[in-house]
């Protein structure tokens, strides 16, 4: 594992993380929009799309170049056309306006250079029924992610969701390293 919470391989990953089990538990099913900001190379992104299927849409962007590269590579590989990956920050884009039934936040919200502004986007882009899921890091010492005066707590996460006008829905734990917060907006 590289510092700040980055990954070798998704197969270590997948030890403590199963991405398939967390978006089913969301509630992520066929025909929904899905948009993952910060989306790495797809640990989240490319399971989203074989969940919501050739009438859903998975929206992803991650500031890493290289990364938005494999994820396209692997979806390609996959035959995966329902997934739009491109490199940008998350402060910065918006796909489109009140389509996504989830924005997610897969374990890089202390990664964002403004979170605020993320969190508005993620606003925009949510339909009236759907849901922000913000899936970070716990704020305590731990051998894996990245250092934990980065980290924000559960309250800190919660307070800046709901300072952008989200309404949380539900804090709880998410394994024996995250939490994982659901808002509406």
């Amino acid at each position: 594992m590289r510092a700040h919470g980055h990954f070798r391989d998704e197969e270590e990953r997948r030890k403590w993380q199963d991405p398939e089990a967390i978006l089913l538990d969301i509630g992520l099913m066929g025909g929904f929009t899905f948009v993952d900001l910060g989306c790495g190379d797809g640990f989240f992104a490319m399971p989203a799309a074989r969940l919501v299927g050739k009438r859903g849409r998975v929206y992803a962007v991650d500031a890493d170049r290289k990364a938005v590269a494999r994820l396209k590579k692997k979806c390609a590989m996959e035959g995966l056309g329902n997934l739009t990956a491109i490199a940008g920050r998350a402060e910065e884009i918006i796909f489109c306006q009140a389509c996504a039934d989830v924005v997610f936040f897969g374990i890089v919200f202390h990664d964002f250079n403004n979170p605020a502004a993320v969190l508005e986007n993620a606003r925009i882009m949510l339909k009236a029924a759907g849901r922000l899921i913000d899936l970070d890091w716990k704020k305590q010492s731990m051998e894996l992610g990245p250092p934990v005066e980065t980290r924000f707590s559960e309250e800190e996460a919660s307070r800046l969701i709901r300072s952008v006008g989200f309404r949380i829905e539900t804090v709880k734990e998410s394994g024996p390293y995250h939490y994982m917060i659901i808002a509406k907006p």
